[in-house]
């Protein structure tokens, strides 16, 4: 064991973030910088417990909420690029 320890808020945020359809456990896990079976320990403990539903069991509404969200970011940007596009286009021509 390498006697690191993390706190109760930081195992909290990756059981969240690992619980998000956006992302994988994998993946979170990684970008955290901890293992990753020691992220599905603290997610079946969270689950077990049942003192953290929150955590465990995210709302359909919320999970459209987050998916709308990032598709509007995305079409909010196209669009700019497409009107800084443009106006590039319309000062070159002239």
């Amino acid at each position: 064991m390498s006697g690191k320890r993390s706190t109760a808020e930081f195992r909290a945020e990756a059981i969240k973030q690992a619980l998000s359809p956006a992302r994988s456990t994998r993946e979170v896990a990684q970008r955290l910088g901890v293992n990753k079976h020691s992220l599905y320990h603290w997610i079946q403990l969270a689950r077990d417990s049942g003192a953290a539903p929150a955590l465990v069991h995210e709302s359909a509404d919320a999970a459209e909420l987050r998916r709308v969200r990032a598709e509007l970011r995305r079409v909010t940007e196209e669009r700019d690029v497409s009107k800084k596009a443009v106006a590039y286009f319309s000062k070159a021509s002239d």
